[in-house]
């Protein structure tokens, strides 16, 4: 079976969890979680460096150590250390993990003080009314882990874009692979670029004698097959993604790709506009009773019910079909766009590569210019620059632009904003920075009024610049802070400040419907990689997508402007 990134980053965050249960070496702890997020965000096949025999060491914070464990997930699929440390644990107690505001030392603290090993012990516990009588834990507390456990029980499992697009690169090239086949598209959400994937639908035109389907069941991948015919076959892979795939013939295959890509409520209200024209549409065409008048491509299909192509992020039924009645949808922001990114990290706090190398890194993605905005002091865990560290670094920045060719380097700063609103460096050295991303990294569970205040007298701090992740949430992790965005958005256009579109998977925060709140208040939204190595510039098209998902366009975008025009606008 082949293994993905995800599946080597996945046993690493699992090994550094376990130890920080166990109250292991921080620095180690560390190791395992800077390694997790080198290989899963690699733009590289880790599993086809192992196979070509590559030097695991050249990926940045891979050692001796962790290079040999990366052989063994590869060779056999296992990790004997992660073993060991699961016999160290209660088997299940990984699992509480997941359930946001549950940290590994608060999951130690109820395994020690409560019993706690499972999600089922935990969600007893909670409704019992116990968790709150645990020093550091309270009614409110208690009341939240127990929302969020019953939460995750409830819900199905969910993939990140990221991951979801690992598998679907592969499968995609197995199925191309097959005799016959011509085209090979995943639909459904993963179309539409949600940003987590429940399911993944694969569309196929091939021909009429090709073994795709039997490829199909037969991946070395799927751990069940659960129904399969001629033309339709669903499995599910090992990873627990369950993956339909569609067989369909090349003069339907528009109305196929339309039909699976979704959404469904988007999909009735064309084909209510399809009814009233005296047509129908399903997944083999348009029909005027029994001829079909369109469906070899999407096009055909939205010319034949009097609308042009809607792009596929849109798809929400969020007005997206009125504006084309109209004439009136937007032209989405492309990858192309964006001229610039402002918001990464170097080896001075908690990225892996040099000033040179995020430099170089950022003009062979095409970038015009970079922000380098490395944490503030009070995150100490990342190294955060004190003042004086950052005024080095804004001489380094200096010196390097004199020979840096292509791209230009922006001076800036990841300032933490402090629980009563102020921002966590002198405004002396902020004033000399052209970019101040102020973000909040702790009390993430401030009621909505205080940390509304507390986020609107940060932007009212005169070197403010953008709002970086600005609900801080954690996909599947840490829940968003409870904010009132409308305000908040409001307040942005009042100031003349940005928020930020963060690009790593794990965040795409913010989510779509703010980023349509900001466009139609004419505040700009910068989609910033918040790169921490040079890899990770390849993360913008993740934000992209939650862009068009937003609507926004090249004009609602701060980092699709050119430098002298970014700099006008942000007062530098």
């Amino acid at each position: 079976m082949p293994i993905h990134n995800a599946d080597i980053a996945a046993v690493f965050s699992e090994i550094a969890d376990l130890l920080e249960i166990e109250s292991a070496n921080p620095f180690r702890i560390r190791a395992y979680r800077n390694a997790a997020r080198v290989v899963g965000d690699a733009s590289v096949d880790v599993c086809g460096m192992v196979a070509g025999e590559k030097d695991l060491r050249m990926l940045p914070g891979i050692g001796a150590d962790l290079a040999a464990k990366i052989r063994e997930i590869v060779q056999t699929g296992k990790c004997a250390f992660l073993d060991r440390l699961h016999g160290e644990v209660p088997p299940a107690i990984a699992e509480l993990l997941h359930i946001p505001g549950l940290g590994p030392m608060r999951v130690r603290i109820l395994w020690h003080a409560l019993g706690v090993e499972t999600l089922e012990q935990l969600r007893r516990v909670a409704g019992e009314g116990r968790i709150r009588e645990v020093p550091g834990f309270g009614e409110k507390s208690e009341q939240k882990i127990l929302q969020a456990v019953e939460a995750h029980l409830s819900k199905t499992q969910r993939f990140t874009l990221a991951v979801a697009t690992q598998y679907v690169d592969a499968l995609a090239a197995h199925l191309k692979a097959a005799a016959g086949v011509d085209r090979v598209e995943a639909a459904g959400s993963f179309r539409r670029r949600r940003e987590t994937v429940g399911d993944l639908d694969m569309l196929v035109t091939a021909a009429a004698n090709s073994p795709v389907t039997a490829a199909f069941t037969g991946y070395e991948e799927v751990a069940e097959v659960l129904a399969s015919g001629p033309t339709r076959a669903s499995v599910r892979l090992k990873s627990g993604l369950q993956v339909d795939l569609r067989v369909v013939a090349p003069e339907s295959y528009g109305a196929a790709l339309y039909y699976f890509t979704g959404s469904k409520a988007h999909n009735v209200a064309v084909r209510r506009l399809a009814q009233e024209r005296g047509l129908k549409i399903n997944e083999y065409g348009v029909f005027r009773g029994d001829a079909r008048i369109a469906g070899e491509s999407e096009e055909s299909v939205f010319e034949a019910v009097g609308l042009p192509w809607i792009p596929p992020e849109l798809r929400e039924d969020r007005g997206e079909i009125d504006a084309a009645m109209k004439g009136r949808l937007p032209a989405l922001v492309d990858l192309e766009d964006l001229r610039g990114d402002l918001h990464c990290h170097t080896k001075a706090t908690d990225g892996r590569d040099t000033l040179e190398a995020m430099a170089q890194a950022a003009k062979a993605a095409g970038l015009e210019y970079l922000a380098i905005t490395e944490h503030s002091q009070r995150l100490a865990m990342a190294r955060g620059l004190d003042a004086e560290r950052l005024a080095a670094q804004i001489d380094e920045i200096d010196r390097l632009n004199d020979k840096l060719r292509g791209i230009r380097l922006l001076k800036g700063i990841e300032v933490d904003i402090l629980e009563d609103g102020k921002l966590d460096l002198p405004d002396a050295v902020l004033a000399r920075l052209d970019i101040v991303v102020a973000s909040i990294h702790s009390h993430f569970d401030l009621p909505q009024a205080k940390q509304t205040r507390r986020v609107l007298k940060a932007m009212d701090h005169k070197h403010f610049t953008l709002m970086g992740h600005p609900t801080a949430r954690l996909l599947d992790e840490r829940e968003p802070c409870e904010l009132d965005m409308p305000r908040i958005i409001r307040h942005a256009r009042e100031r003349g400040c940005g928020l930020e579109l963060n690009s790593q998977p794990d965040r795409l925060d913010l989510v779509d419907t703010w980023c349509k709140a900001a466009k139609e208040e004419g505040v700009l939204v910068s989609i910033d990689s918040d790169a921490h190595s040079v890899r990770d510039f390849a993360n913008l098209r993740f934000g992209i997508g939650q862009a068009r998902r937003g609507w926004l366009e090249a004009a609602d975008v701060l980092n699709a402007r050119p430098l002298a025009e970014l700099r006008r606008l942000v007062g530098h």
